[in-house]
């Protein structure tokens, strides 16, 4: 039998490299080869192959791209492409899904999982986006395709709304998505789930004044249980989105006292190693069914 080949390219920071060490440790010992640091930026595609450093990616057995702030267009453009001819961690199809807030929440909702109520309508009709804030009182609108807090602006009246539009205009977008605010205490659940497998959860508190949890938007860390619903939410929305590997926002409403889902995040990060310190021990989990899960995908 020839000796499975996998393609990664993990992130580098915040620990990234010494579980990239570890997960090719752990492959190695069954006897899968692990080509990493594939940035599909340097690949390019000729007739039948997509190469990188001569290497003919499509002849893999499996790729694994894990590395959500150096993304770009061409390689996820490249990645579908791959996602046809080998097996992909995540399936690009999942992960392209949960790229976007609007069809994950659509899809989530069609299958009755909560999430914030929301609106989606072309640039042309922005007349709608007016008569919800009359409704909801205060909204969210989001970027369909942003991620770690970048482009969340809250919009808690009609000024907020004219202000913000043309500067909306400007940015020749084709449609706008606004989620309704929801009253809550200002933290989340990030729920980490591998494999349709709880592997753990942490939680972030929002700064300050602000009302993002994000930590790229100033958001703080700490250790966090959650109870069974909330780790039954993420595993469903999981499974609806189609991903292997996901973390997956929760937050409380207050007003309707219930949990909801506000994002499904197909590369969530480890545990840093100063979140480790803080108690945050789920790494070697999610590292052992990261393996299992490439094992039984490139099994011939």
């Amino acid at each position: 039998m020839d000796k499975r080949k996998i393609g990664m390219w993990l992130y580098q920071n915040g620990g990234g490299d010494k579980i990239q060490k570890k997960i090719i440790k752990k492959l190695e010992e069954r006897d899968i080869d692990v080509l990493a640091g594939i940035n599909l930026r340097d690949a390019i595609a000729k007739n039948s192959h997509i190469l990188w450093e001569k290497e003919k990616l499509d002849k893999l057995d499996l790729f694994l791209s894990y590395n959500a702030g150096e993304q770009t267009q061409y390689q996820m453009y490249l990645s579908k492409a791959l996602s046809h001819v080998i097996p992909m961690i995540n399936p690009f199809e999942a992960f392209e899904l949960t790229e976007d807030k609007f069809q994950t929440s659509f899809l989530l909702r069609k299958n009755g999982i909560q999430t914030a109520d929301y609106k989606l309508c072309h640039r042309d009709d922005s007349h709608h986006l007016k008569s919800i804030i009359k409704k909801w009182d205060k909204m969210v609108y989001k970027p369909t395709d942003g991620w770690g807090g970048v482009g969340l602006t809250k919009i808690e009246n009609q000024e907020t709304l004219d202000m913000l539009m043309p500067f909306l205009n400007q940015m020749d977008l084709r449609y706008f998505y606004v989620e309704k605010f929801i009253d809550y205490d200002n933290t989340d659940y990030r729920v980490d789930i591998v494999d349709g497998k709880f592997v753990g959860c942490y939680g972030r508190k929002a700064s300050g004044t602000d009302w993002r949890t994000n930590v790229t938007s100033g958001g703080s860390v700490f250790v966090r249980e959650p109870n069974d619903e909330v780790i039954n939410l993420a595993l469903n929305a999981t499974k609806v989105t189609g991903l292997d590997i996901s973390g997956v926002d929760i937050i409380y409403d207050r007003k309707k006292e219930e949990y909801v889902v506000l994002e499904v995040n197909g590369i969530p990060a480890f545990a840093t190693p100063e979140q480790e310190k803080m108690g945050l021990t789920f790494n070697d989990k999610k590292i052992d069914l990261i393996v299992d899960l490439i094992d039984r995908k490139t099994k011939k």
